[in-house]
């Protein structure tokens, strides 16, 4: 599974650095370093909904916060792998 975040300017100053910090660790304390990959990914033009997350080359973009975080990694990535 691809978890791209972006990394723009607008998605950066929302939190961008925080949102995948908590992602790495909550990857690592699953123990998912082989099934989930984090990438840092370009603007998505939807600077109003960062930070701007996907999965898998998804059309859906996930507004994710540092204090959503977690709640996103539970309700759309483990359930997913």
């Amino acid at each position: 599974m691809k978890v791209s975040i972006c990394i723009g300017s607008a998605c950066h100053l929302k939190g961008s650095r925080d949102v995948i910090r908590i992602l790495q660790e909550l990857v690592a304390s699953h123990g998912l370093e082989g099934k989930v990959n984090l990438t840092g990914a370009f603007c998505s033009g939807n600077c109003r909904k960062g930070v701007c997350v996907t999965i898998d080359d998804q059309p859906e973009i996930y507004s994710v916060k540092p204090e959503t975080a977690q709640a996103f990694f539970e309700e759309q990535v483990l359930t997913r792998v």
